[in-house]
């Protein structure tokens, strides 16, 4: 189901709560949302669509790649700065990023991973992550 982007400020700097199997649908949701603002989003959190889990869901190249319980367990040392946009908000902000980063995470069907993502991909999960922590650029 597509649902509306939350642009509530106070209900965006909420920190996620742990996701579980119940809250798949929430995950499908996500991926649905994403996939109806793929011209203009690369990437969501939850929170963005009104769910207070722990879920997230990015572009990866062709696909859509859906986390829930992400935990980057590794960063590279190198960052960048660079500007980006939000759904949620208006306008771009200016923020730092790093090159790389290891997420442990589970996948859609809770079954446990780790994988490193660089570049663009990297990017658009830290956005999202930071959306968990109730961190808006």
């Amino acid at each position: 189901m597509i649902r509306s982007i939350v642009k509530d400020i106070l209900f965006l700097q909420r920190r996620a709560e742990k996701a579980s199997r119940k809250d798949a649908a929430d995950g499908r949701d996500l991926c649905d949302t994403l996939a109806a603002h793929s011209e203009d989003c690369v990437g969501l959190a939850a929170n963005m669509t009104g769910s207070t889990k722990a879920i997230i869901a990015v572009k990866d190249g062709n696909r859509i790649l859906l986390m829930y319980n992400p935990v980057i367990v590794k960063a590279s040392p190198s960052t960048y700065e660079t500007e980006e946009g939000c759904l949620s908000l208006s306008g771009r902000r200016p923020c730092t990023r790093h090159d790389w980063i290891e997420v442990r995470y589970e996948d859609e069907n809770f079954h446990k991973k780790k994988k490193r993502f660089q570049g663009w991909t990297a990017e658009i999960i830290q956005h999202e992550m930071d959306h968990l922590e109730g961190i808006l650029i």
